[in-house]
Protein backbone atom coordinates (compact mmCIF):
# COMPACT_ATOMS: atom_id res chain seq x y z
CA UNK A 1 0.00 0.00 0.00
CA UNK A 2 2.78 2.42 -0.95
CA UNK A 3 0.19 4.53 -2.79
CA UNK A 4 -1.76 5.02 0.44
CA UNK A 5 1.32 6.31 2.25
CA UNK A 6 2.02 8.70 -0.62
CA UNK A 7 -1.55 10.02 -0.48
CA UNK A 8 -1.00 10.95 3.18
CA UNK A 9 2.66 11.96 3.17
CA UNK A 10 2.65 14.23 0.12
CA UNK A 11 0.28 16.91 1.48
CA UNK A 12 1.92 16.70 4.91
CA UNK A 13 5.39 17.21 3.42
CA UNK A 14 4.06 19.98 1.18
CA UNK A 15 2.59 21.77 4.20
CA UNK A 16 5.96 21.80 5.94
CA UNK A 17 7.86 22.95 2.85
CA UNK A 18 5.36 25.64 1.86
CA UNK A 19 5.30 26.91 5.42
CA UNK A 20 8.88 28.03 4.74
CA UNK A 21 8.85 29.01 1.05
CA UNK A 22 5.14 29.60 0.46
CA UNK A 23 5.70 33.31 -0.23
CA UNK A 24 8.02 32.83 -3.20
CA UNK A 25 6.95 33.15 -6.82
CA UNK A 26 7.34 29.40 -7.38
CA UNK A 27 5.13 28.50 -4.40
CA UNK A 28 2.01 28.17 -6.54
CA UNK A 29 3.81 25.77 -8.88
CA UNK A 30 5.14 23.76 -5.94
CA UNK A 31 1.61 23.59 -4.52
CA UNK A 32 0.34 22.24 -7.85
CA UNK A 33 3.24 19.77 -8.09
CA UNK A 34 2.59 18.21 -4.70
CA UNK A 35 -1.16 18.11 -5.41
CA UNK A 36 -0.44 16.32 -8.70
CA UNK A 37 1.64 13.66 -6.94
CA UNK A 38 -1.14 13.19 -4.38
CA UNK A 39 -3.71 12.74 -7.15
CA UNK A 40 -1.54 10.23 -9.03
CA UNK A 41 -1.05 8.27 -5.81
CA UNK A 42 -4.80 8.28 -5.16
CA UNK A 43 -5.44 7.01 -8.71
CA UNK A 44 -2.91 4.19 -8.18
CA UNK A 45 -4.62 3.36 -4.90
CA UNK A 46 -7.97 3.18 -6.69
CA UNK A 47 -6.47 0.82 -9.28
CA UNK A 48 -5.22 -1.44 -6.45
CA UNK A 49 -8.66 -1.54 -4.85
CA UNK A 50 -10.35 -2.30 -8.17
CA UNK A 51 -7.93 -5.17 -8.76
CA UNK A 52 -7.79 -6.69 -5.26
CA UNK A 53 -10.83 -5.44 -3.34
CA UNK A 54 -10.92 -3.73 0.10
CA UNK A 55 -7.54 -3.59 1.82
CA UNK A 56 -5.99 -2.77 5.19
CA UNK A 57 -2.70 -0.91 5.73
CA UNK A 58 -0.38 -0.52 8.74
CA UNK A 59 -2.11 -3.30 10.59
CA UNK A 60 -5.75 -2.31 10.57
CA UNK A 61 -5.17 1.41 11.14
CA UNK A 62 -6.15 2.33 7.57
CA UNK A 63 -8.87 0.74 5.49
CA UNK A 64 -9.88 1.36 1.87
CA UNK A 65 -13.15 0.06 0.45
CA UNK A 66 -15.64 1.08 -2.27
CA UNK A 67 -17.22 3.67 0.04
CA UNK A 68 -14.09 5.77 0.50
CA UNK A 69 -11.86 4.98 -2.46
CA UNK A 70 -13.79 7.10 -4.97
CA UNK A 71 -14.06 9.95 -2.44
CA UNK A 72 -10.27 9.81 -1.92
CA UNK A 73 -9.69 10.11 -5.67
CA UNK A 74 -12.30 12.88 -5.99
CA UNK A 75 -10.76 14.81 -3.08
CA UNK A 76 -7.26 14.57 -4.53
CA UNK A 77 -8.51 15.55 -7.99
CA UNK A 78 -10.37 18.67 -6.84
CA UNK A 79 -7.42 19.50 -4.57
CA UNK A 80 -5.25 19.46 -7.70
CA UNK A 81 -7.55 21.56 -9.89
CA UNK A 82 -8.13 24.06 -7.09
CA UNK A 83 -4.38 24.52 -6.60
CA UNK A 84 -4.16 25.02 -10.38
CA UNK A 85 -6.85 27.72 -10.30
CA UNK A 86 -5.26 29.21 -7.18
CA UNK A 87 -1.98 30.20 -8.88
CA UNK A 88 -3.13 33.29 -10.84
CA UNK A 89 -5.93 34.03 -8.36
CA UNK A 90 -3.62 34.37 -5.37
CA UNK A 91 -0.96 36.16 -7.44
CA UNK A 92 -3.55 38.85 -8.20
CA UNK A 93 -4.53 39.02 -4.52
CA UNK A 94 -0.85 39.72 -3.73
CA UNK A 95 -0.66 42.31 -6.50
CA UNK A 96 -3.66 44.15 -5.04
CA UNK A 97 -2.19 44.10 -1.53
CA UNK A 98 -4.68 41.76 0.10
CA UNK A 99 -2.00 39.13 0.75
CA UNK A 100 1.41 39.64 2.33
CA UNK A 101 4.37 37.18 2.15
CA UNK A 102 3.49 35.87 5.61
CA UNK A 103 -0.12 35.33 4.65
CA UNK A 104 0.94 33.54 1.46
CA UNK A 105 3.07 31.12 3.47
CA UNK A 106 0.11 30.53 5.77
CA UNK A 107 -2.27 30.06 2.85
CA UNK A 108 -0.17 27.51 0.97
CA UNK A 109 0.85 25.62 4.10
CA UNK A 110 -2.68 25.40 5.53
CA UNK A 111 -4.11 24.45 2.13
CA UNK A 112 -1.96 21.32 2.06
CA UNK A 113 -2.57 20.61 5.76
CA UNK A 114 -6.29 20.89 5.08
CA UNK A 115 -5.94 18.34 2.26
CA UNK A 116 -3.97 16.02 4.57
CA UNK A 117 -6.66 16.19 7.27
CA UNK A 118 -9.45 15.37 4.81
CA UNK A 119 -7.56 12.46 3.26
CA UNK A 120 -6.69 11.14 6.73
CA UNK A 121 -10.38 11.27 7.69
CA UNK A 122 -11.28 9.29 4.58
CA UNK A 123 -8.53 6.68 4.97
CA UNK A 124 -8.54 5.95 8.69
CA UNK A 125 -10.27 2.88 10.04
CA UNK A 126 -10.38 4.30 13.56
CA UNK A 127 -13.46 6.34 14.51
CA UNK A 128 -11.39 8.28 17.05
CA UNK A 129 -8.80 9.29 14.46
CA UNK A 130 -11.66 10.24 12.15
CA UNK A 131 -12.77 12.73 14.79
CA UNK A 132 -9.21 14.04 15.20
CA UNK A 133 -8.83 14.48 11.44
CA UNK A 134 -12.05 16.47 11.14
CA UNK A 135 -10.99 18.64 14.07
CA UNK A 136 -7.66 19.22 12.30
CA UNK A 137 -9.50 20.19 9.12
CA UNK A 138 -11.58 22.64 11.17
CA UNK A 139 -8.50 24.34 12.65
CA UNK A 140 -6.78 24.58 9.26
CA UNK A 141 -9.90 26.07 7.70
CA UNK A 142 -10.25 28.67 10.46
CA UNK A 143 -6.80 30.01 9.55
CA UNK A 144 -7.64 29.97 5.84
CA UNK A 145 -10.97 31.78 6.26
CA UNK A 146 -9.28 34.51 8.34
CA UNK A 147 -6.22 34.86 6.10
CA UNK A 148 -7.20 38.34 4.82
CA UNK A 149 -7.30 39.64 8.44
CA UNK A 150 -10.24 41.97 7.78
CA UNK A 151 -12.83 42.48 10.53
CA UNK A 152 -15.43 40.54 8.55
CA UNK A 153 -13.08 37.61 7.80
CA UNK A 154 -12.02 37.41 11.44
CA UNK A 155 -15.68 37.45 12.52
CA UNK A 156 -16.51 34.69 10.02
CA UNK A 157 -13.56 32.59 11.20
CA UNK A 158 -14.57 33.07 14.83
CA UNK A 159 -18.18 32.04 14.11
CA UNK A 160 -16.91 29.04 12.17
CA UNK A 161 -14.57 28.05 15.01
CA UNK A 162 -17.22 28.39 17.73
CA UNK A 163 -20.07 26.63 15.94
CA UNK A 164 -17.96 23.84 14.49
CA UNK A 165 -16.07 23.60 17.79
CA UNK A 166 -19.35 22.97 19.58
CA UNK A 167 -20.36 20.49 16.90
CA UNK A 168 -17.09 18.60 17.01
CA UNK A 169 -17.28 18.49 20.84
CA UNK A 170 -20.70 16.84 20.55
CA UNK A 171 -19.21 14.40 18.03
CA UNK A 172 -16.44 13.62 20.52
CA UNK A 173 -19.01 12.75 23.18
CA UNK A 174 -20.81 10.58 20.63
CA UNK A 175 -17.52 8.82 19.83
CA UNK A 176 -16.99 8.13 23.54
CA UNK A 177 -20.48 6.62 23.74
CA UNK A 178 -19.68 4.54 20.67
CA UNK A 179 -16.56 3.24 22.41
CA UNK A 180 -18.63 2.45 25.50
CA UNK A 181 -21.02 0.37 23.40
CA UNK A 182 -18.12 -1.37 21.63
CA UNK A 183 -16.27 -1.99 24.89
CA UNK A 184 -18.96 -4.41 26.01
CA UNK A 185 -18.46 -6.58 22.92
CA UNK A 186 -14.83 -6.08 21.89
CA UNK A 187 -13.16 -5.34 25.21
CA UNK A 188 -11.25 -2.28 26.42
CA UNK A 189 -8.74 -2.15 23.58
CA UNK A 190 -7.86 0.54 21.01
CA UNK A 191 -9.18 -1.83 18.34
CA UNK A 192 -12.68 -1.35 19.75
CA UNK A 193 -12.98 1.87 17.74
CA UNK A 194 -11.92 0.31 14.43
CA UNK A 195 -14.85 0.67 12.06
CA UNK A 196 -14.35 -2.78 10.55
CA UNK A 197 -14.48 -4.35 14.03
CA UNK A 198 -17.55 -2.32 14.97
CA UNK A 199 -19.26 -3.38 11.79
CA UNK A 200 -18.82 -7.08 12.61
CA UNK A 201 -20.56 -6.67 16.00
CA UNK A 202 -23.03 -3.89 15.13
CA UNK A 203 -26.00 -6.17 15.73
CA UNK A 204 -24.81 -6.77 19.31
CA UNK A 205 -24.21 -3.12 20.28
CA UNK A 206 -26.43 -1.93 23.15
CA UNK A 207 -29.37 -0.04 21.53
CA UNK A 208 -29.79 2.53 24.33
CA UNK A 209 -26.17 3.63 24.17
CA UNK A 210 -26.17 3.60 20.37
CA UNK A 211 -29.29 5.79 20.26
CA UNK A 212 -27.55 8.44 22.36
CA UNK A 213 -24.33 8.10 20.36
CA UNK A 214 -26.28 8.54 17.11
CA UNK A 215 -27.90 11.78 18.30
CA UNK A 216 -24.60 13.34 19.37
CA UNK A 217 -22.70 12.16 16.28
CA UNK A 218 -25.45 13.28 13.90
CA UNK A 219 -25.67 16.75 15.41
CA UNK A 220 -21.87 17.01 15.74
CA UNK A 221 -20.88 15.91 12.27
CA UNK A 222 -24.08 17.44 10.85
CA UNK A 223 -22.71 20.83 11.93
CA UNK A 224 -19.69 20.21 9.68
CA UNK A 225 -22.00 19.18 6.82
CA UNK A 226 -23.87 22.48 7.21
CA UNK A 227 -27.22 20.94 8.06
CA UNK A 228 -29.90 23.28 9.41
CA UNK A 229 -30.13 24.59 12.13
CA UNK A 230 -26.32 24.58 12.74
CA UNK A 231 -25.51 25.95 9.29
CA UNK A 232 -24.94 29.67 9.83
CA UNK A 233 -21.13 29.39 9.79
CA UNK A 234 -21.10 28.18 6.20
CA UNK A 235 -22.26 31.31 4.29
CA UNK A 236 -19.89 33.55 6.28
CA UNK A 237 -16.91 31.24 5.76
CA UNK A 238 -17.58 31.07 2.02
CA UNK A 239 -18.07 34.80 1.66
CA UNK A 240 -15.01 35.98 3.60
CA UNK A 241 -12.31 33.43 2.77
CA UNK A 242 -10.30 33.21 -0.47
CA UNK A 243 -12.34 31.71 -3.31
CA UNK A 244 -10.14 28.58 -3.68
CA UNK A 245 -11.01 27.79 -0.06
CA UNK A 246 -14.72 28.26 -0.81
CA UNK A 247 -14.30 25.69 -3.60
CA UNK A 248 -12.70 23.03 -1.40
CA UNK A 249 -15.01 23.79 1.52
CA UNK A 250 -18.14 23.27 -0.55
CA UNK A 251 -16.75 20.60 -2.85
CA UNK A 252 -14.71 18.52 -0.40
CA UNK A 253 -15.00 19.21 3.34
CA UNK A 254 -18.77 18.84 3.39
CA UNK A 255 -18.39 15.54 1.53
CA UNK A 256 -15.95 14.24 4.14
CA UNK A 257 -18.25 15.21 7.02
CA UNK A 258 -21.18 13.49 5.29
CA UNK A 259 -18.97 10.43 4.76
CA UNK A 260 -18.45 10.29 8.54
CA UNK A 261 -22.24 10.33 9.01
CA UNK A 262 -22.62 7.46 6.56
CA UNK A 263 -20.15 5.34 8.53
CA UNK A 264 -22.16 6.07 11.68
CA UNK A 265 -25.47 5.26 9.92
CA UNK A 266 -24.24 1.77 8.98
CA UNK A 267 -23.44 1.00 12.63
CA UNK A 268 -26.64 2.58 14.01
CA UNK A 269 -28.89 0.75 11.53
CA UNK A 270 -27.32 -2.55 12.54
CA UNK A 271 -27.72 -1.87 16.26
CA UNK A 272 -31.18 -0.26 16.41
CA UNK A 273 -33.35 -1.96 13.74
CA UNK A 274 -36.01 0.74 14.19
CA UNK A 275 -35.38 3.10 11.28
CA UNK A 276 -34.35 5.91 13.62
CA UNK A 277 -31.11 6.83 11.77
CA UNK A 278 -32.96 7.14 8.45
CA UNK A 279 -35.77 9.19 9.96
CA UNK A 280 -33.30 11.62 11.55
CA UNK A 281 -31.42 12.04 8.27
CA UNK A 282 -34.69 12.62 6.42
CA UNK A 283 -35.74 15.28 8.94
CA UNK A 284 -32.45 17.20 8.94
CA UNK A 285 -32.12 16.82 5.17
CA UNK A 286 -35.59 18.06 4.30
CA UNK A 287 -35.26 21.03 6.65
CA UNK A 288 -31.90 21.92 5.08
CA UNK A 289 -33.36 21.74 1.56
CA UNK A 290 -36.17 24.09 2.55
CA UNK A 291 -34.05 26.65 4.39
CA UNK A 292 -31.27 26.55 1.79
CA UNK A 293 -33.60 27.06 -1.16
CA UNK A 294 -35.73 29.80 0.40
CA UNK A 295 -32.68 31.69 1.71
CA UNK A 296 -31.24 32.09 -1.78
CA UNK A 297 -33.52 34.97 -2.81
CA UNK A 298 -32.44 37.09 0.17
CA UNK A 299 -28.75 37.07 -0.75
CA UNK A 300 -26.93 39.96 -2.39
CA UNK A 301 -23.42 38.49 -2.12
CA UNK A 302 -22.75 35.96 -4.89
CA UNK A 303 -20.57 33.70 -2.75
CA UNK A 304 -23.15 33.65 0.03
CA UNK A 305 -25.83 32.72 -2.50
CA UNK A 306 -23.91 29.71 -3.75
CA UNK A 307 -23.07 28.71 -0.17
CA UNK A 308 -26.80 28.47 0.55
CA UNK A 309 -27.04 26.37 -2.60
CA UNK A 310 -24.53 23.99 -0.97
CA UNK A 311 -26.73 23.79 2.13
CA UNK A 312 -29.69 22.90 -0.10
CA UNK A 313 -27.78 20.22 -2.00
CA UNK A 314 -26.28 18.61 1.07
CA UNK A 315 -29.73 18.57 2.58
CA UNK A 316 -30.88 16.70 -0.53
CA UNK A 317 -28.02 14.19 -0.20
CA UNK A 318 -28.75 13.67 3.49
CA UNK A 319 -32.42 13.18 2.66
CA UNK A 320 -31.50 10.58 0.00
CA UNK A 321 -29.32 8.61 2.42
CA UNK A 322 -32.12 8.78 4.97
CA UNK A 323 -34.56 7.27 2.47
CA UNK A 324 -32.21 4.32 2.17
CA UNK A 325 -32.44 1.50 -0.32
CA UNK A 326 -30.03 0.88 -3.19
CA UNK A 327 -31.45 3.46 -5.64
CA UNK A 328 -31.66 6.46 -3.28
CA UNK A 329 -28.25 5.65 -1.78
CA UNK A 330 -26.71 5.28 -5.25
CA UNK A 331 -28.26 8.64 -6.19
CA UNK A 332 -26.86 10.24 -3.03
CA UNK A 333 -23.34 9.04 -3.85
CA UNK A 334 -23.66 10.25 -7.45
CA UNK A 335 -24.92 13.61 -6.21
CA UNK A 336 -21.93 13.92 -3.86
CA UNK A 337 -19.64 13.46 -6.85
CA UNK A 338 -21.30 15.77 -9.38
CA UNK A 339 -22.02 18.47 -6.80
CA UNK A 340 -18.35 18.55 -5.82
CA UNK A 341 -17.32 18.95 -9.46
CA UNK A 342 -19.90 21.55 -10.44
CA UNK A 343 -19.91 23.66 -7.28
CA UNK A 344 -16.11 23.99 -7.23
CA UNK A 345 -16.23 25.03 -10.92
CA UNK A 346 -18.84 27.67 -10.08
CA UNK A 347 -16.71 29.08 -7.28
CA UNK A 348 -13.75 29.26 -9.68
CA UNK A 349 -15.78 31.47 -12.02
CA UNK A 350 -17.31 33.45 -9.15
CA UNK A 351 -13.89 34.22 -7.68
CA UNK A 352 -12.55 35.57 -10.94
CA UNK A 353 -15.77 37.53 -11.59
CA UNK A 354 -15.49 39.19 -8.17
CA UNK A 355 -11.89 40.14 -8.89
CA UNK A 356 -12.98 41.66 -12.21
CA UNK A 357 -15.75 43.68 -10.58
CA UNK A 358 -13.93 44.46 -7.33
CA UNK A 359 -17.00 43.40 -5.37
CA UNK A 360 -19.04 40.33 -4.43
CA UNK A 361 -22.39 42.17 -4.71
CA UNK A 362 -24.29 40.62 -7.60
CA UNK A 363 -25.95 43.88 -8.70
CA UNK A 364 -22.50 45.30 -9.42
CA UNK A 365 -21.31 42.31 -11.48
CA UNK A 366 -22.62 42.63 -15.04
CA UNK A 367 -21.56 41.83 -18.59
CA UNK A 368 -19.12 38.99 -17.89
CA UNK A 369 -19.74 37.40 -21.30
CA UNK A 370 -18.69 40.60 -23.11
CA UNK A 371 -15.42 41.02 -21.23
CA UNK A 372 -14.51 37.34 -20.81
CA UNK A 373 -16.75 34.95 -22.78
CA UNK A 374 -15.08 31.84 -21.32
CA UNK A 375 -15.66 33.07 -17.77
CA UNK A 376 -19.21 34.30 -18.34
CA UNK A 377 -20.38 31.19 -20.14
CA UNK A 378 -18.60 29.01 -17.59
CA UNK A 379 -20.57 30.63 -14.77
CA UNK A 380 -23.86 30.36 -16.66
CA UNK A 381 -23.34 26.73 -17.69
CA UNK A 382 -22.20 25.84 -14.17
CA UNK A 383 -25.32 27.48 -12.73
CA UNK A 384 -27.55 25.50 -15.08
CA UNK A 385 -25.68 22.31 -14.20
CA UNK A 386 -26.06 22.78 -10.43
CA UNK A 387 -29.77 23.57 -10.92
CA UNK A 388 -30.30 20.11 -12.42
CA UNK A 389 -30.66 20.88 -16.11
CA UNK A 390 -30.25 17.80 -18.30
CA UNK A 391 -28.02 16.22 -19.44
CA UNK A 392 -25.68 17.08 -16.52
CA UNK A 393 -25.11 14.56 -13.74
CA UNK A 394 -27.04 16.63 -11.18
CA UNK A 395 -30.20 16.02 -13.21
CA UNK A 396 -29.63 12.25 -13.13
CA UNK A 397 -29.08 12.12 -9.36
CA UNK A 398 -31.98 14.45 -8.56
CA UNK A 399 -34.28 12.46 -10.85
CA UNK A 400 -33.41 9.23 -9.02
CA UNK A 401 -33.95 10.89 -5.62
CA UNK A 402 -37.32 12.34 -6.63
CA UNK A 403 -38.64 9.11 -8.16
CA UNK A 404 -37.61 7.18 -5.04
CA UNK A 405 -39.31 9.81 -2.87
CA UNK A 406 -42.54 9.42 -4.87
CA UNK A 407 -42.47 5.72 -4.07
CA UNK A 408 -41.30 5.77 -0.44
CA UNK A 409 -42.35 9.17 0.93
CA UNK A 410 -44.99 10.72 -1.38
CA UNK A 411 -45.81 13.66 0.93
CA UNK A 412 -42.22 14.94 0.66
CA UNK A 413 -42.24 15.05 -3.15
CA UNK A 414 -44.06 18.42 -3.59
CA UNK A 415 -41.84 19.97 -0.89
CA UNK A 416 -38.71 18.93 -2.77
CA UNK A 417 -40.10 19.99 -6.15
CA UNK A 418 -41.17 23.41 -4.87
CA UNK A 419 -37.80 23.98 -3.18
CA UNK A 420 -35.88 22.98 -6.30
CA UNK A 421 -38.11 25.27 -8.36
CA UNK A 422 -37.45 28.24 -6.07
CA UNK A 423 -33.71 27.56 -6.23
CA UNK A 424 -33.83 27.33 -10.02
CA UNK A 425 -35.68 30.61 -10.46
CA UNK A 426 -33.41 32.49 -8.05
CA UNK A 427 -30.00 31.28 -9.18
CA UNK A 428 -30.74 31.33 -12.90
CA UNK A 429 -32.07 34.90 -12.82
CA UNK A 430 -29.05 36.09 -10.83
CA UNK A 431 -26.51 34.21 -12.99
CA UNK A 432 -28.15 35.51 -16.17
CA UNK A 433 -27.92 39.07 -14.86
CA UNK A 434 -24.22 38.71 -14.09
CA UNK A 435 -23.42 37.10 -17.44
CA UNK A 436 -25.21 39.62 -19.66
CA UNK A 437 -26.23 43.26 -19.52
CA UNK A 438 -24.25 46.51 -19.37
CA UNK A 439 -20.62 45.80 -18.59
CA UNK A 440 -19.44 46.75 -15.10
CA UNK A 441 -16.31 44.58 -15.00
CA UNK A 442 -12.85 44.93 -16.48
CA UNK A 443 -10.19 42.45 -17.59
CA UNK A 444 -7.83 41.09 -14.94
CA UNK A 445 -4.13 41.84 -14.70
CA UNK A 446 -3.44 38.11 -14.67
CA UNK A 447 -5.54 35.79 -16.84
CA UNK A 448 -7.53 33.36 -14.65
CA UNK A 449 -7.10 29.60 -14.98
CA UNK A 450 -10.41 28.56 -16.53
CA UNK A 451 -9.31 25.12 -17.76
CA UNK A 452 -10.33 23.55 -14.38
CA UNK A 453 -13.83 25.05 -14.81
CA UNK A 454 -14.48 23.31 -18.12
CA UNK A 455 -12.72 20.13 -17.00
CA UNK A 456 -15.11 19.88 -14.03
CA UNK A 457 -18.17 20.74 -16.10
CA UNK A 458 -17.12 18.24 -18.77
CA UNK A 459 -16.88 15.47 -16.19
CA UNK A 460 -20.28 16.44 -14.74
CA UNK A 461 -21.74 16.28 -18.25
CA UNK A 462 -20.14 12.87 -18.82
CA UNK A 463 -21.63 11.52 -15.58
CA UNK A 464 -25.05 12.65 -16.76
CA UNK A 465 -24.68 10.77 -20.04
CA UNK A 466 -22.52 7.79 -19.13
CA UNK A 467 -21.09 6.45 -15.88
CA UNK A 468 -17.88 4.43 -16.45
CA UNK A 469 -18.23 0.77 -15.40
CA UNK A 470 -15.62 0.94 -12.62
CA UNK A 471 -17.27 4.03 -11.10
CA UNK A 472 -20.68 2.42 -11.41
CA UNK A 473 -19.30 -0.64 -9.62
CA UNK A 474 -17.95 1.53 -6.76
CA UNK A 475 -21.30 3.28 -6.39
CA UNK A 476 -23.21 -0.02 -6.38
CA UNK A 477 -20.94 -1.64 -3.81
CA UNK A 478 -20.90 1.44 -1.59
CA UNK A 479 -24.68 1.78 -1.87
CA UNK A 480 -25.18 -1.85 -0.86
CA UNK A 481 -22.87 -1.32 2.12
CA UNK A 482 -24.72 1.79 3.35
CA UNK A 483 -28.21 0.49 2.67
CA UNK A 484 -27.73 -3.05 3.96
Amino acid sequence: MDALLLVLLMPLAASLILGVIGHRNAAGDINVGFSLITFIASALLAVEIIAHGPQFAIGKMFFVDPLNVFLITLTAFIGLTTSWFSRPYMRLECHRGRMTPGRMRLYHSMYQLFMFAMLLALLTNNMGILWVALEGATLATVLLVSVYRTPSSLEAAWKYFILCGVGIALALFGTILLYLAANRQLGATPDALLWTNLRTVKGLLQPGIMSLALVFLLVGYGTKVGLVPLHSWLPDAHAEGPTPISAVLSGLLLNVALYALLRIKVLADGALHNGMPGKMLIGFGLLSVLVGAYSLSRQKDVKRMFSYSSIEHFGLMTFAFGLGGPIATYAGLLHMTVHALVKSAIFFTVGSACQMAGTQVMENIRGLVKVSPALGWGMLIGSLAILGMPPFGVFASEFLILTTTMHKLPWATPILLLSLGVAFATIFSRAQGMAFGTTTVKPLEYAPSLAPVYLHLGLALLLGLYIPPYLNSWFRQAASMIAE
